[in-house]
Parts: structure tokens; C-alpha cells; sequence
């Protein structure tokens, strides 16, 4: 049973710019350091790290909560896996939110172009047992 589904679509320009204006604050902020090292491998970083805004946005509507108290950006990791697939890391704090939830899996798609990164997120419920 699905128990919620988030989409978000960021401009990639926006998240360039913050990513001039604010360097390494924004980084730190937003993103883990996994996240960051992949995303700097590439000669233009800003549509990977838009992708990656846009699934924490995804994520968090998912969940029903937004970017906030009960679920913030250092709480959800996209990782990537060899194939190319994207994934979902969750903080302890957000694990605990899926476990009150009922949530047993995340999944995660990303997509993006030079102009606009977006990503949906769907949250499946544990099976029973």
C-alpha cells in the first residue's frame, strides 16, 4: 500500500546561484558530504545538485511534514547505486518518522535537464508479516 507520494521540480539556475552566493554554507547546509563529492566530480554541478534538492523536497511532502522540525535536509541522503539508480539514506530521526508511519520503503526517481531538475518519492508500507 502506498501511504504517500511526493514530487518537486527546482530550476536548475536557482540552485546555481545559491550555490555562487553561499558556497560551502549552502552545501553544508543542504546536502551530506556523499552528496557533495559526487555532485562536484561534474563539470556543471547545478543540475545534479538541483536533482538532489528536488528529491529532499519530494521526500518531505511524501512524508506529509515539508523541510522542517520533524524532518530536515541533513535528515534525507540520496545516495546512487553502480546501475545508476537512485536511492534513499535516512537519518535516525527519519527513520523513526517512517517507523510511526507504517512506512517500510522510499522510492526515489530523479530527472533533470540543463533547465530543471525534478524528483518523485513514494512511500510504500511495510509488508505484513
Amino acid at each position: 500500500m502506498i501511504l504517500g507520494v511526493g514530487i518537486d521540480i527546482v530550476e536548475v539556475a536557482r540552485v546555481r546561484r545559491l550555490h555562487e552566493r553561499f558556497g560551502e554554507r549552502f552545501l553544508k547546509r543542504v546536502f551530506l558530504p556523499g552528496e557533495t563529492a559526487y555532485c562536484l566530480t561534474y563539470r556543471q554541478p547545478a543540475p545534479h545538485l538541483a536533482a538532489r534538492f528536488a528529491a529532499k523536497e519530494a521526500v518531505s511532502k511524501a512524508f506529509g511534514t515539508g523541510i522542517g522540525a520533524q524532518l530536515g535536509w541533513q535528515d534525507i541522503e540520496v545516495g546512487r547505486r553502480d546501475s545508476g539508480q537512485p536511492y534513499l539514506v535516512l537519518s535516525d530521526a527519519g527513520q523513526r518518522l517512517l517507523t510511526r508511519l507504517g512506512g517500510g520503503q522510499v522510492h526515489l526517481s530523479l530527472s533533470h535537464t540543463a533547465e530543471h531538475a525534478t524528483a518523485v518519492a513514494v512511500i510504500e508500507s511495510r509488508s505484513p508479516a
